[in-house]
């Protein structure tokens, strides 16, 4: 097997801006044990509590993604919605990066019959049927389509419900957090210091605003799943 590919090094989270906390003042009092101090007016996050707990979290990864395990990211605040996208293709993993649908877990038959749709439509266009109809009903169909896209074409081929969900931004999020403790999904999401790390099984305490701590922190848990896939090809063969 090959060995563990993340080497989480204090220095490049600094670069990456993943110590910088929120206002003090904004603070969430259960984030204490991982902030490690105050400078004007904003928390520093511990970066050695970050190092523990994302290690924790490519653990788990590692070991889902050998057993098969499916994963879901989520993360649709503007600056995060690409890296989300580009971490879930280069994993394998389903995504969502522009709006979450109420009910897109707890609702699962709904969404599947939304999903259905979707992969209709799109064998529809492919084949020319669109063409075919009259220009009204056929950028009706467009319309429908496009939008199926933009919010279910991450989880286009999600056939059951996620084994493990990683959550980028726990405030925006918070009704997809519901919905795994609803069902018993494991999450893995980031918190920053005016977050509670107690919704969450593993909260990797950091900035979840910077592009560049979000890019940061989805890579290693990116490598953890694509390590765990390799090695289970391995296992396989």
């Amino acid at each position: 097997m090959k060995q563990k590919s993340w080497n989480i090094n204090l220095e490049e989270m600094m670069e990456a801006g993943v110590h910088f906390g929120h206002q003090a003042r904004r603070w969430n009092p259960r984030m204490a044990p991982y902030i490690f101090t105050e400078r004007r007016g904003i928390h520093i996050i511990n970066l050695t509590q970050t190092a523990r707990f994302l290690s924790e979290a490519c653990d788990l990864a590692l070991d889902a993604a050998i057993k098969g395990k499916q994963f879901l990211i989520v993360g649709t605040k503007y600056q995060a919605a690409d890296l989300v996208a580009s971490a879930a293709i280069k994993a394998r993993c389903h995504y969502v990066n522009q709006k979450w649908l109420g009910g897109m877990l707890t609702n699962w038959s709904t969404i599947q019959t939304r999903l259905k749709k979707f992969q209709d439509l799109e064998k529809k266009k492919t084949k020319g049927a669109f063409i075919q109809l009259p220009k009204k009903e056929a950028a009706d169909l467009t319309r429908q389509l496009d939008q199926l896209q933009k919010y279910l074409g991450g989880i286009k081929y999600m056939t059951t419900l996620p084994d493990i969900v990683i959550i980028i931004d726990q405030h925006k999020e918070f009704t997809a957090i519901q919905e795994c403790i609803t069902l018993g999904i494991p999450t893995i999401c980031l918190v920053d210091t005016d977050c509670d790390p107690d919704v969450t099984d593993i909260p990797i305490p950091a900035n979840d605003d910077a592009r560049a701590s979000i890019r940061w922190i989805l890579n290693k848990l990116a490598s953890a799943i694509c390590e765990g896939r390799y090695n289970r090809i391995d296992i396989l063969q």
